[in-house]
């Protein structure tokens, strides 16, 4: 055999060993994104820019052209054997970028990322990128394609924390695992306000809480007349997921309220002669009446006194809430005279429902009201917010007296 073609199948054989890490090489270069000539630039790039720094006279070109020339002289073994250096070198390269990539820190501050149900991947990381999350976005980009979550979000809120690699960033998104929020109401009047109130804390508005709190057959369901629904709703903090449904909230609330109702107070309750919603009612109209933990309880006394008495009520939060203002600060005598069930001047007993949500606190002055022979009360001349209690009616009308002076004093009329 010549020596030509001895060295042929020396090659060629060489070749069949070489070409599966070849395409080994080829296929990680390719799942960088870039190809061989824009590896080759940036590599260009950087080693010029080093040699430059170090005083290297000779330019990338000069140093370039002297390789070539040199890798000519040399035999095929060493030719393959420098290629296997290059592609070995570039696959070092790729692989400590692919590590950074993946698992070196890339979020830079703690922050809550809410994701809505039409939002898309790019609007996701420009929620990431505005709020200073990340360090390098390309990066997040890159791993985010490779593991197909950019066409794989799920709506929610999700808590994001500082050092967090973008593949743990990126599991966390990509499995769903929502981050429960906090939902708290209190200081709540009426339906429209607590739908607000929870449509500024989850996902859904409040057109969409305030339709189901309203529906006849959603209240039935649950044991509730409209009339008596806001005594479903027991003021407090909840933890809740963000892309929490009006009817999921809802569910919840009811779990809620049979919780907070146990036999304890529900016993409470009966001792008095009342059911779960009056005692809601009663509360609500204490809750009207003052902010004072201390008067809450004698405030309640004074009630159920006239409720076993079978006397009105005359509770002025009712006649507040018959004509629709909570702002009124004085009684007319006009206006005792409104048309409404909610009044307690001229209809006896409870009215309908409660007039606001009662908060935990005035369920239980109510439900721990203090015993006692004081049948009227008004506030203090003082505007303290205290209250002056009178077991008589003649009393009572010295303390309204001076109240009503103070209200004059201040030019308060109305």
């Amino acid at each position: 055999m010549s020596k030509r073609k001895q060295k042929v199948t020396q090659t060629s054989k060489l070749e069949k060993r070489i070409k599966p890490l070849f395409l080994i090489c080829k296929g990680t270069i390719f799942k960088t994104g870039k190809s061989i000539r824009q590896i080759s630039l940036q590599g260009y790039a950087k080693a010029n820019t080093a040699f430059s720094r170090i005083g290297i006279r000779n330019s990338i070109k000069q140093i370039s052209l002297q390789g070539y020339a040199a890798f000519r002289r040399i035999g095929i073994r060493k030719k393959i054997a420098a290629l296997l250096v290059v592609l070995l070198l570039i696959s070092a390269i790729w692989i400590k970028n692919f590590y950074t990539g993946w698992y070196s820190p890339n979020v830079a501050s703690n922050y809550t990322l809410f994701i809505r149900e039409k939002d898309n991947f790019d609007q996701v990381v420009k929620q990431l990128q505005e709020n200073g999350c990340l360090t390098k976005v390309e990066t997040f980009r890159r791993v985010a394609r490779f593991k197909d979550y950019d066409n794989n979000l799920h709506p929610g809120a999700y808590k994001v924390q500082k050092g967090w690699s973008n593949n743990q960033l990126i599991n966390i998104l990509r499995s769903g695992i929502q981050t429960p929020v906090m939902v708290t109401f209190n200081s709540i009047r009426t339906l429209e306000d607590l739908a607000g109130r929870i449509a500024r804390q989850l996902q859904c508005d409040s057109l969409s809480f305030i339709k189901l709190f309203k529906n006849d057959s959603s209240t039935l369901k649950l044991g509730f007349k409209k009339e008596t629904i806001l005594a479903l709703f027991i003021p407090n903090s909840y933890s809740l997921y963000w892309t929490t449904t009006p009817q999921a909230f809802l569910t919840r609330m009811k779990y809620e309220y049979d919780k907070f109702w146990n036999e304890t107070r529900k016993g409470k309750a009966k001792s008095i002669g009342l059911t779960t919603d009056q005692v809601a009612t009663l509360a609500s109209i204490v809750q009207e009446e003052s902010n004072k933990a201390e008067d809450k309880p004698v405030i309640a006394g004074v009630y159920i006194n006239r409720l076993h008495k079978d006397w009105p009520l005359q509770a002025d939060p009712t006649i507040r809430f018959a004509l629709g203002d909570f702002g009124i600060r004085r009684i007319l005598t006009t206006q005792l005279a409104v048309e409404s069930p909610y009044n307690t001047y001229k209809n006896p007993g409870l009215p309908p429902g409660p007039i606001n949500i009662p908060e935990i606190s005035s369920l239980e002055a109510v439900l721990n009201f203090k015993v006692h022979d004081y049948f009227y009360f008004c506030a203090k001349e003082d505007f303290s917010g205290y209250s002056n209690f009178a077991k008589t009616l003649s009393e009572h009308n010295r303390n309204a007296r001076k109240y009503q002076e103070a209200l004059n004093k201040m030019k308060v009329y109305k």
